[in-house]
């Protein structure tokens, strides 16, 4: 056997016929050798005892205070997210907050057309941020807020720096700076959407302070309001709604209105200087307002410049140019005309449609800003350089035309005013002898003469209530037998007492009232002295009827009223010349009478210029009150003077500084005019005639004492009154005359024409 046979068969088994269906041999699958283990890293041993218990106890406190964190802070964004939210489904679109004014604007403009003051809250029209003068819009960012396009509503960084200030101040954290935004302040101005409800029962003012009043809560709600704002609208738009909301200053709302007011330009050609000027407003308006203080809105203003080259908003050169030429006022917002005019326009006209409008209005009116200037010029140089340094004695001043048309009106000795107590209009003064005018028109309109007598003499009335009542001459001297025109030039408290009783103190007020005086008139005798109180408006109006030749004339000051953009006139004039008041002789006769007071008695200092003038001096019991009302042929004039706390005044009658007063008032208004005489009646001198000689001795015949009727009323007039030789003076029966619908009764005569002394038949009536 060989050894190949004898070797051992390999243990492999038979191949195998894979049929049809039978799965393949599953091939044997290599075992994955053990992996490697990391050796565990052994965690520090905790400290035991005491110390590991105090470990853990601050570990869990940690992660309780950490779970409270991020678990509060969820909470709190979402809620933050929420109110955001629901204020941004609240804010309005943009137009709708572009002009929030709950008032309209009254824009005055003079009898030429110029405007020349301003009332309620202006509003020149919308502007938007890119509209604006770059320089105005910069000069508001780096003023208010130079991280505006920066933030997202609310400044983390302000809000820190505004509480450290306030602090280190002495203040409380939110009093003083506030750190706000200007998205911010937009959700105050707009008061966080909450629209103004008159039923609230606050006024609007109330209301306002309210919604802007500081607090933690009402931060709060800024903040959140804000936020919402920034994710509605862009920043510019943001800004344009602070450039239309925002108070500026003079009434002004928004950039537009403060540009036209203190330039007299449009926000969009605003220079540097007048942008930073605008902006600088906006911290303290009323205070800062350049109408109020110049010197101190410019130096405002230089400081804002200064904020705008530290943040690169000017070069050195333009801030230096800008520091080196301020800002400055426009003619008329520099002249600030007018003001105690503009608030009697508006108190005198409708309040829907002046006070309280909720329209544009322009009211064109019968002011002369050369006239106002004039009234002005001639009070402060009187004060100047007629007066006592320090006094405190007022005077105010009216000028009008013949038609009752006010021309210029001055209320007290600051002139640039608004709001403020109005002595021409509001102030009730004892006229004193101002008030004769009147007693003499009714004398004249009844058919006394200029030259008709009376007797100047000590006088008494027994008044009933009162007792005897004697008046007295300012002079405490008398002149005898005067004319009726000089009786008005020397103001005799006497002869007026005595006219006015013989023609009835009814008539005498009837007249007055009819002239325009509408106070309450003295019932007793001494309505002839002036008792009575009145304004000066009304003083000058009435005097006003004298020079048109005997009608009454209500003083207006609107000529007419038109909606902003419209053409026609809403409403017109409510003034002007009314009904006839005395006969137009009668009246040309007093101007005759009252020229004399201005050519040769108490009113001689109001000459100037070789002009007719005429007027009236009054002054009151104590010399509380001064008054001159005068006229030109073209102007009337009245001045008071006094104290607001009816002080005497030391040394001052109404012919002295009242009067110099009118009469700088009055020339400077006539620079320019021409000389034209009065209207007036010169009377005709009384007829002298020689006595007659007789041809031989008359033969004494006695006369019945029935053909005599007079006699018994010529001895009782001159056992009252004095005299010895009889007069034949006017008709002493009872007679009637009707005239401008009224019955004037006869009474009885104090007066004596120089014909009838002589024996001439009465004069007629």
């Amino acid at each position: 056997m060989s050894d190949s046979s004898k070797r051992k068969r390999p243990l492999v088994a038979d191949k195998r016929t894979v049929g049809k269906g039978s799965k393949p041999p599953r091939k044997p699958v290599a075992k994955k050798a053990p992996a490697k283990r990391k050796p565990a890293r052994r965690a520090p041993a905790r400290p035991k005892g005491p110390i590991g218990w105090l470990a853990a106890l601050v570990r869990w406190v940690f992660h309780l205070i950490w779970t409270i964190v991020w678990r509060g802070t969820a909470v709190a964004v979402l809620m933050v997210a929420l109110a955001v939210g629901y204020f941004y489904t609240t804010l309005p679109p943009l137009e709708a907050l572009l002009d929030g004014r709950a008032r309209g604007s009254v824009t005055l403009k003079d009898r030429y057309g110029d405007v020349f003051a301003w009332r309620g809250d202006q509003f020149g029209g919308v502007v938007t941020a890119d509209s604006v003068s770059p320089a105005l819009k910069n000069a508001v960012i780096a003023t208010e807020d130079k991280r505006f396009y920066r933030h997202f509503g609310v400044s983390p960084r302000g809000i820190a720096s505004a509480v450290k200030i306030n602090l280190s101040e002495g203040r409380g954290p939110l009093s003083g700076h506030g750190g706000s935004t200007i998205t911010q302040q937009v959700a105050k101005l707009l008061c966080l959407g909450e629209p103004y409800d008159a039923s609230s029962g606050q006024t609007e003012k109330e209301y306002e302070a309210e919604c802007r009043r500081s607090s933690l809560s009402r931060k709060g709600k800024e903040a959140l309001f804000s936020m919402a704002m920034e994710a509605k609208y862009s920043k510019d738009d943001i800004l344009s709604i602070y450039l239309n909301r925002a108070y500026m200053g003079g009434g002004a709302f928004g950039a537009e209105a403060a540009a036209q007011r203190f330039f007299g330009k449009p926000a969009a050609a605003l220079k540097p200087a007048e942008g930073a000027m605008l902006a600088g407003l906006l911290t303290a308006p009323t205070t800062l307002s350049p109408t109020n203080n110049l010197d101190r809105s410019q130096s405002r203003a230089a400081t804002v410049i200064r904020l705008m080259e530290d943040q690169g908003y000017l070069s050195k050169a333009e801030a230096d140019n800008a520091i080196a030429n301020p800002a400055e006022l426009s003619e008329a917002a520099e002249a600030e005309a007018g003001g105690y005019f503009a608030d009697w326009v508006m108190s005198s006209g409708p309040e829907f449609f002046t006070r309280n409008t909720t329209e544009d209005v322009v009211i064109k009116t019968t002011l002369d800003q050369k006239i106002q200037r004039a009234a002005e010029e001639g009070l402060s140089w009187v004060f100047e350089n007629k007066v006592r340094e320090g006094s405190k004695a007022q005077a105010a001043v009216v000028i009008m035309s013949a038609d009752g048309a006010v021309r210029g009106m001055v209320g007290g000795r600051k002139t640039k005013v608004a709001g403020a107590f109005n002595r021409a209009t509001q102030a009730m003064r004892q006229t004193g002898s101002a008030f004769k005018p009147f007693i003499y028109a009714a004398a004249l309109d009844l058919g006394y003469s200029p030259n008709d007598l009376i007797e100047d003499a000590p006088y008494c009335l027994n008044v009933p209530g009162s007792g005897q009542w004697c008046p007295k001459n300012y002079t405490n001297s008398f002149k005898g037998n005067v004319t009726l025109t000089t009786a008005l030039k020397d103001s005799l408290n006497i002869p007026a007492v005595k006219v006015s009783e013989s023609v009835g103190r009814d008539v005498v007020s009837q007249v007055a009232e009819q002239f325009g005086i509408k106070s309450d008139l003295a019932v007793g005798p001494a309505l002839a002295l002036g008792a009575s109180e009145s304004t000066l408006l009304e003083m000058t109006g009435a005097y006003a009827g004298i020079l048109n030749g005997g009608s009454s004339v209500k003083p207006y000051g609107l000529i007419d009223l038109t909606l902003q953009g419209d053409t026609d006139p809403v409403m017109g004039t409510g003034g002007g010349i009314g009904e006839r008041v005395i006969q137009e002789d009668a009246a040309l006769q007093l101007v005759y009478m009252m020229e004399k007071v201005v050519s040769e008695g108490t009113g001689q200092r109001a000459q100037f210029g070789g002009r007719e003038l005429a007027g009236k001096t009054g002054t009151t019991q104590a010399n509380r009150d001064a008054w001159f009302i005068g006229f030109s042929a073209d102007y009337v004039a009245g001045v008071w003077m006094g104290y607001d706390d009816n002080t005497p005044l030391t040394g001052v009658s109404g012919g002295g500084l009242p009067t110099e007063i009118w009469q700088q008032v009055m020339m400077r208004v006539h620079e320019g005019l021409p000389n034209t005489p009065l209207p007036m009646i010169v009377p005709e001198p009384p007829v002298v005639q020689a006595p007659p000689q007789p041809q031989q001795p008359a033969q004494p015949q006695r006369v019945p004492r029935q053909d005599n009727p007079l006699g018994v009323i010529d001895r009782v007039l001159r056992d009252i009154f004095g005299g010895g030789r009889p007069c034949l003076c006017r008709s002493t029966a009872l007679w009637k005359r009707k005239k401008g619908g009224r019955i004037i009764p006869a009474s009885l005569p104090f007066v004596a024409s120089p014909k009838a002394v002589r024996g001439d038949p009465p004069p007629r009536v």
